[in-house]
């Protein structure tokens, strides 16, 4: 399970140092791709796996499935961790989260999240956010 929050710099070729604690749960190699709310999610292998059986599932004649399966799986990349602890996130992957220097990497459960800092802290301080709403709604999912 991956949690905790870390604030780090991606260096000009696009390389970052992924907390020693999340390389161990990541393994060799992992996926990184296009996340939500304009950040990277990075899976180990086999959260990809059953996240990718998942969405084979989805019904092809859904043109909503369908840009969401393209918008998932098209910018996805395979990543490894170098001697340094360092990941180099492809160029298209830095563009699409607006990684330029000061970013922040979260565990969220069964994945970890990687926000340019700007990004995470505009997250945070959203109002529209409402943590009563959020505890309600999750309330009604039975959580």
């Amino acid at each position: 399970m991956f949690i905790g929050e870390y604030q780090h710099t991606i260096d000009s070729k696009g390389r970052v140092i992924m907390p020693a604690k999340f390389r161990e749960e990541l393994g060799e190699k992992f996926v990184v791709t296009k996340g939500l709310d304009n950040c990277l999610f990075v899976y180990p292998n086999e959260e990809w796996r059953n996240l990718e059986q998942k969405l084979r599932t989805l019904p092809l004649t859904s043109k909503e499935a369908r840009a969401f399966i393209r918008f998932f799986f098209a910018g996805a990349a395979e990543c490894e961790v170098d001697k340094q602890g360092r990941i180099l996130i492809p160029a298209n992957l830095r563009e699409h989260a607006s990684l330029e220097k000061d970013i922040v990497i979260i565990g969220v459960s069964g994945r970890v999240e990687i926000w340019s800092k700007e990004a995470w802290d505009a997250y945070n301080n959203d109002s529209s956010l409402d943590q009563d709403a959020i505890v309600e709604k999750m309330a009604e999912l039975g959580i």
